[in-house]
This record gives structure tokens, sequence and C-alpha cells, in this order.
């Protein structure tokens, strides 16, 4: 009988865990999509005001894309522990998922030919850096 309830806690355990780690991975994809519309909102004063060139748009895109999944996937990786290059690119998909979704909205059509295969990249992109960077170093085995 004390098997069976172990049994059961453990599995408990684990489902509340892994919803505890998705709801932290999609705070981290909503605040990479926040720094990343500031940032494109920053981006589009700088080409009104004229301080930087519409041709270099697509490039300035791309780098906040990278931002942002950055952001995102660094405090993911932070607040997660584990897993850090999954938990960033998780982050970066998030984020692309998001910007995906408010294009549809926007535009009532989503395309990956008009530049949203070069998005997904730099989403993925930068979460992958943030889950590099951030993991813990392995612990050393005493001899």
């Amino acid at each position: 009988m004390k098997k069976r309830e172990n049994r059961e806690k453990r599995q408990e355990e684990a489902g509340s865990q892994w919803i505890e780690t998705m709801c932290e991975l999609l705070k981290g994809g909503v605040l990479a999509g926040v720094v990343t519309i500031l940032a494109l909102l920053a981006c589009a004063v700088l080409v009104s005001s004229g301080l930087l060139r519409e041709c270099w748009m697509v490039g300035s895109v791309l780098a906040v894309c990278v931002i942002g999944a950055f952001a995102g996937g660094t405090y993911a990786v932070q607040a997660i522990g584990g897993r850090a290059l999954f938990v960033g690119l998780g982050v970066g998909l998030v984020l692309f998922l998001l910007l995906l979704t408010a294009g549809l909205l926007a535009f009532e059509t989503a395309s990956l030919e008009q530049g949203g295969i070069g998005i997904c990249c730099a989403c993925l992109c930068g979460g992958a850096i943030s889950g590099m960077l951030g993991r813990k170093p392995k612990k050393k085995r005493k001899r």
C-alpha cells in the first residue's frame, strides 16, 4: 500500500515539475517578445528620424530577434536550471511562434518565404547562445 502511495506521489511531483518548467519557458518567451518589440520600436523611431537607413532594417530585425531571444533565454535558463541548451532553444521557438502569430494577425498571412526562415534562425540562435552561456559548469569528480 505504501509503495503505491509513494509511486503516485512521485508521479504528481514529476507532473508539477513539468508544468513549472513549461511556465518558466513561456515566461522567458514572453520576456523575449517584449524585449524584441521594444527594440523594434526603437529601430522604427531611428528609421523615422533618419538615423538608420531603411535598407538596414532587415539586418536590424534579425539582430533584434537574436537579442530578444538571448534576453528571454537567459531568464529561463536561470529559472529552470537544467538542460540549458534545450531551454534556450525552447525560448527561441516560443519567440518565433509569437512573432509568427503577430504577423498572421496583422497581415492575415504567414509566409516563411518572406523572411520567416531568417527570423526563425535568428530566434533559435539567440536562444541557443543563452543556453550555452547560461549553463552551469559540471562538477569535477573527486578521485
